[in-house]
C-alpha cells in the first residue's frame, strides 16, 4: 500500500494535484456553459412570476443534467469520450458521430486547471495553502470564461468565494483576519467609488456590479495589502488589450469589454508573486 507520506512528497504531490486538476477541468467546462444558461432560466421564471403569468415549462437542465452530448447532433457523450484532453485528441478534435468540430477550448480549459494546480501544489507544498490556493484559481478560471463569454460574474461564484476567503484567513491561512476583512471592504468600494465617478461624469456605466465581488472576493483572500497590485495590474493589462482589439481587430468603441479576466489573472498574479511584487516596488522608494 502507498503510505500517505510518499503521496505527499514534495515530488508525487504535484503530479496528484495534476491529475486531480485535469478533473476538475473537465467539470469546469461545463459550469463554463451551463452556469450562465441556469441563470437566464431563473431570470425567465422570475419575470414571469412577477407579470403574474404562469411559469413556462422548463426540462431539467443544471450541473448534472442533461447528459453532456455534441451540440451539433445531439449525440450523448460517454466516458470514454469525455477523458480530460486525452479523448479531444483521440478523436481528432471532432464529435465521434456527425464529425462537427470540438471546440480547442475545451482541452485548453482542462490543461490550465491542471498546470495551474500542479503549480500551486508545488508552490505551497502539501497543506490547506496548496488546496485552497487550487479552489482560488479554479473559480478564476471559471469567472474568467464565463465573464468572456456572457459579461456576467455570477453571484453563486464570487459570493461563496468571498466568504470561504474570510474563513480561510480564519487561521492566517494568507493573511490575517484584519487585512481580510479590510481587503473586502476596500476592494468593493474601490471599484464602486470608480463606477459612480465615471457614471457621473459621463452618463454611462463602465464596469458591472459582478466586479466589486470579485475584487472584494480576491480582498478577502489576499488582503487590502495585494489590491493595489491587483487593480494597477488588471487595469494596464486590460488597457492595452482593449486598445489592442480596438486597433488590430476593429472592436468597437462602444462594444463592453469584461473586466473580470483582467482582475483574475492579476489575482493569480498577486497569489503566487504579490510579496515579491510589492516588496520590489516599495524598495524602489527606500
Amino acid at each position: 500500500m502507498t503510505s500517505l507520506g510518499s503521496l505527499t512528497h514534495p515530488a508525487i504531490f504535484p503530479w496528484i494535484c495534476l491529475a486531480l486538476g485535469l478533473c476538475v477541468g473537465s467539470f469546469l467546462n461545463v459550469l463554463i456553459y451551463r452556469l450562465p444558461k441556469m441563470m437566464e432560466r431563473d431570470w425567465t421564471l422570475q419575470c414571469a412570476e412577477l407579470r403574474g403569468e404562469e411559469a413556462p415549462k422548463q426540462d431539467t437542465f443544471n450541473l448534472a443534467q442533461p447528459r453532456s452530448r455534441c451540440p451539433a447532433c445531439a449525440h450523448p457523450i460517454p466516458a470514454l469520450e469525455n477523458i480530460p484532453i486525452a479523448s479531444y485528441f483521440a478523436l481528432g478534435g471532432k464529435c465521434s458521430a456527425c464529425g462537427a468540430r470540438i471546440s480547442p477550448r475545451y482541452p485548453l480549459i482542462e490543461a490550465l486547471s491542471a498546470v495551474a494546480s500542479a503549480y500551486a501544489a508545488w508552490h505551497f507544498g502539501f497543506g490547506i495553502a496548496a488546496f485552497a490556493a487550487m479552489l482560488f484559481l479554479w473559480c478564476m478560471i471559471a469567472l474568467s470564461f464565463i465573464d468572456f463569454d456572457t459579461q456576467l460574474l455570477p453571484d453563486s461564484i464570487t459570493q461563496p468565494l468571498l466568504w470561504t476567503g474570510l474563513l480561510l484567513n480564519l487561521g492566517g491561512t494568507f493573511v490575517d483576519l484584519g487585512s481580510a476583512v479590510i481587503g473586502v471592504a476596500a476592494g468593493y468600494l474601490s471599484l464602486w467609488s470608480v463606477y459612480w465617478g465615471f457614471r457621473i461624469a459621463t452618463g454611462k456605466e463602465g464596469m458591472g456590479f459582478g466586479d466589486f465581488k470579485l475584487l472584494a472576493a480576491v480582498g478577502a483572500w489576499l488582503g487590502w495589502q495585494m489590491l493595489p497590485l491587483v487593480v494597477l495590474a488588471s487595469s494596464v493589462v486590460g488597457a492595452v488589450s482593449g486598445i489592442s482589439l480596438m486597433l488590430l481587430a476593429k472592436h468597437g468603441r462602444n462594444v463592453p469589454i469584461p473586466f473580470g479576466p483582467y482582475l483574475a489573472a492579476a489575482a493569480v498574479i498577486a497569489l503566487f508573486w504579490g510579496q515579491r511584487l510589492n516588496q520590489h516596488y516599495l524598495g524602489l522608494f527606500y
